[in-house]
């Protein structure tokens, strides 16, 4: 008698970044697997971080942002599921229960499960937060509601938040020639990411813009009968036609919760260095999932593609019977708004000092190319030092361009540990239409060993 070959059975639950990323690395490590993702929205694969952009008009339509069509699923040889909501996990049978838009419900065995369940939009607890017409971004559906009310004529936007998905909706609506009204409740904006000294630079370009930053307001309620007409913020009656909730978003970990997966101290769901669960055989990844920062060790959950996609590569191939690392994270992020970039890596001196961690932080404003090249932009970069070890620890830079690569510079910096020392000798390029003779950041470094001293 012939002994049967037992198949791998791998279950992803969520098919965006994370999990398409997971289900593909499990396909290259196991070309035999039965590999089945299971999605709640209508469209997969795609790019969140893309929405605005539509929006905006920078970009067609948001079927544009489909990274993976159908075709490459079939390719892959890849089972998707959509608009089938995952109602029960049960760890010790390794059984999913799924449920598609029909209504009929289906139980699926598995070796392996990736909980790709992502973030959804956050409303905090304001009053008359159940009147209609909140809009949130997340998905294409809420894309197209947001086009939607702009090509029926809406004139005017109170987005509340001021993270990156506000202020980029922001901009995308004031280039379609709304008047658009920001208000965050800290006493900055891109308080998650700058701090309040880098903040000051973007917010002064964005007023230039005609955007209006109420900061240091709550929104305290939301006006109007069944639908919402205005919001009372810092005791100010904002009206507007169009109402966008950017408070953020949650970890949505009520899957593994109901089936008795442990959360982190984020509130997300808790993984070791392999991407899994406290439970066998489960792995978590992306926006509901933690990782530890790379500095303090500690989890954190900052949901970002570019750390789902790499803890998606994990997972998916551990799962598949592989044995990956996830390192770990610095958070690097960049965003443009109107003519000015932004972007940051590793710790902020506000997260620093959060994590108790001792830093000496030094600032430069130079220009991104040589002062007397016509087209000279200014570009302002901080580093952040660990004072015992003088170790970078983190950078911000605000631009009018090349802020990217100077980011994913010194994330490298952090990641090999480099002290400031050493990057105040870097042997960086020059030529006077792309880059001054001394770099913004070595110039940075020089600031910061003159405190040291």
């Amino acid at each position: 008698m012939k002994a049967t070959v037992m198949v791998r059975r791998i279950i992803v639950v969520g098919a965006n970044a994370s999990g398409v990323e997971a289900a593909s690395a499990a396909r290259k490590k196991d070309r035999t697997a039965e590999i089945t993702l299971i999605n709640q929205e209508t469209n997969s694969g795609y790019s969140r971080c893309g929405l605005p952009f539509v929006i905006g008009g920078h970009i067609a339509d948001f079927k544009n942002l489909i990274v993976y069509p159908p075709a490459y699923f079939q390719m892959l040889k890849l089972t998707l599921k959509t608009e089938t909501k995952v109602t029960a996990v049960n760890t010790k049978e390794k059984t999913v229960t799924a449920v598609d838009k029909a209504g009929v419900a289906e139980t699926l065995q598995y070796d392996s499960l990736v909980l790709a369940t992502g973030a959804d939009a956050f409303m905090p607890p304001i009053k008359g937060r159940e009147k209609q017409g909140i809009l949130s971004l997340r998905s294409i559906e809420d894309g197209e509601k947001i086009r939607q009310a702009v090509q029926s004529g809406a004139k005017s936007a109170v987005i509340m938040g001021a993270g990156l998905i506000g202020l980029e909706v922001g901009v995308a609506l004031i280039e379609k020639g709304l008047k658009v009204t920001i208000v965050e409740m800290l006493p900055q904006i891109l308080p998650a990411m700058l701090d309040a000294d880098m903040a000051k630079l973007v917010q002064e370009h964005l007023q230039e813009k005609g955007m209006t930053i109420l900061t240091g307001k709550g929104v305290e309620e939301f006006l109007g009968e069944d639908k919402v007409t205005a919001i009372m913020a810092g005791g100010e009656k904002i009206e507007a036609d169009l109402f966008i909730s950017a408070f953020g978003v949650r970890a949505n970990t009520k899957l593994a919760v109901d089936a008795g997966i442990p959360l982190g101290e984020t509130r997300a769901i808790k993984t070791n260095g392999r991407m899994e669960t406290d439970v066998k055989d489960v792995y978590a990844v992306g926006d509901c999932a933690e990782g530890p920062n790379l500095i303090t060790h500690k989890p954190m959950c900052p949901q970002l593609g570019t750390i789902a996609v790499r803890m998606g590569k994990v997972a998916g191939a551990n799962a598949a019977g592989d044995y990956a690392q996830f390192t770990g994270i610095l958070a690097s992020a960049v965003t443009r708004l109107f003519e000015i970039e932004a972007g940051v890596t590793g710790l902020t001196e506000a997260s620093a000092a959060k994590n108790r961690v001792e830093v000496v932080v030094g600032a430069i404003s130079s220009k991104t190319k040589a002062d007397y090249y016509p087209t000279a932009k200014p570009i302002k970069v901080k580093l952040v030092v660990e004072k015992e070890s003088q170790r970078i620890v983190g950078a911000q830079v605000v631009g009018g361009e090349e802020v990217t690569q100077r980011i994913n510079a010194l994330s490298f910096a952090i990641q090999k540990q480099m002290t400031v020392r050493d990057l105040a000798k870097a042997d960086t390029a020059y030529a006077p239409p792309l880059n001054e003779t001394w770099d913004p950041m070595v110039l940075a470094a020089e600031m910061v060993l003159m405190r040291l001293r």
